[in-house]
């Protein structure tokens, strides 16, 4: 028998499996809308309370509440594309049921380049708001200056540019040949992915790297950290972990992937979450020791805006409930192979990367001649409005996504794996 009639007898084997029927791996015809259009509608009555409150309170403010959902939302989906390719790479067979949901979510970079697009407009448009770097004359700052050739406003749009030509190529082109592996169950699309991956994972790095340097390293263009691209990527990586898990959580209490995704599944991720949860911890501490260490004033007076207006608390407890608490709970087997518990901690995890990126960036609001407007805790309803808009959008989109395709990639050659994955650690 020929490599080729055998592969087709593969096919032929999990096309036939129980698994595999139709009603086990397609979400009902309309059996999403309801929830995804209430989450569309939900973001849409956030962002237009964003606006109106910008007028109670200021326009800086509300761009960067904003900004903290596109910025979250957009790790999610580069870490989703991070995990395909990296998955394509090591040829990691025990992600044949669960490689779409991340291709979900790359999918959805159009939806946060839409995003990151109205504020790179509003930024130019007003001269800076939180890039307050394009409102200053080089001549009257000398650090500017010398970093001119790199911030300026033509240059800045190109890079934009770059970024968003890069990961569109990159996420179309996967999924291209997933969709079309579906249809044809041709195993050299999953080569030519693999190869495509080899030489995206250094480009995508780069990319994410100079993207977390323009739209938050830059906020404070005299603020500069050699851990910042790693510090982001640590988000991407364990916030699509997290909103993966939470996905395959929900369809499978949804009686779907019935037997393509297991607990053997669901502790794998598990342990995805643990290993991501002690890197961005280590990541988070290493900057901040380096910084603390050196003790350089453009560096520390960064940290010094965030010990000051009670951000030191939202510190304190990113240090317990972004590590501490996940990281104690994983610990537990049986905890990463139950359904619910995992699905409880992803939700968590993702809460608390977006209290991450809200750390990030709003204390870059009222600092200056800003610092007398500070509305104190009366402020968080325009973060909540702003964020809950962001997000309400992307998953109510994501989910219209999720209903459109196979849940899992059928055609997949490593799908016979991924059916029979034991895990023995």
């Amino acid at each position: 028998m020929s490599q080729i009639d055998a592969y087709q007898r593969q096919l032929e084997a999990v096309a036939r499996h129980p698994a595999m029927s139709d009603d086990n791996i397609h979400v009902r015809k309309g059996a999403l809308d309801a929830p995804s259009n209430v989450l569309i509608v939900l973001g849409i009555v956030g962002l237009l309370a964003t606006g109106a409150l910008a007028m109670i309170f200021n326009v800086k403010h509300a761009l960067a509440a904003y900004e903290v959902g596109v910025f979250t939302v957009t790790a999610f989906s580069l870490g989703g594309m991070f995990w395909t390719m990296v998955f394509y790479l090591v040829n990691a067979g025990w992600t044949g049921t669960i490689r779409r949901q991340l291709e979900n979510l790359m999918m959805m970079l159009p939806v946060c380049l839409a995003m990151i697009a109205v504020i790179v407009v509003v930024e130019l448009a007003s001269g800076g708001v939180l890039l307050s770097w394009m409102g200053i004359d080089p001549a009257t700052d000398h650090l500017l200056d010398v970093k001119k050739g790199f911030l300026n406003e033509p240059f800045f749009v190109v890079r934009f540019f770059i970024y968003a030509g890069l990961w569109m190529f990159l996420a179309t082109s996967l999924w291209r040949n997933s969709i079309h592996q579906d249809a044809t169950g041709d195993r050299m699309l999953t080569r030519k992915s693999r190869f495509m991956s080899a030489w995206g994972l250094p480009v995508f790095a780069l990319s994410l790297a100079f993207f977390a340097f323009d739209f938050l390293m830059a906020m404070d263009y005299r603020f500069f950290s050699t851990m910042w691209g790693v510090y982001f990527f640590a988000s991407c990586a364990l916030g699509s972990i997290a909103v993966t898990l939470l996905i395959l959580c929900i369809l499978r209490s949804l009686g779907l992937l019935t037997g393509l995704v297991t607990k053997e599944h669901t502790h794998d991720l598990g342990k995805l979450l643990f290993g991501f949860t002690v890197f961005w911890a280590y990541i988070a501490f290493s900057q901040y020791f380096l910084i603390w260490y050196s003790n350089i004033p453009e560096e520390t007076a960064w940290y010094v805006n965030r010990k000051v207006g009670g951000w030191e608390n939202v510190a304190t407890l990113l240090v317990i409930g972004h590590f501490i608490i996940p990281f104690l709970i994983l610990l537990f087997r049986d905890i990463k192979r139950n359904v619910a518990g995992a699905a409880i901690l992803a939700a968590w995890i993702i809460l608390m990367i977006v209290l991450d990126f809200l750390w990030i960036v709003r204390p870059m609001v009222y600092v200056g001649d800003m610092l007398d407007a500070n509305p104190g805790p009366t402020g968080w309803i325009l973060d909540i409005a702003a964020i809950v808009g962001v997000l309400g959008i992307w998953f109510g989109f994501l989910l219209k996504r999720i209903a459109r395709e196979p849940l899992v990639a059928k055609n997949d050659p490593r799908m016979p794996e991924a059916l029979g994955h034991r895990n023995y650690v």
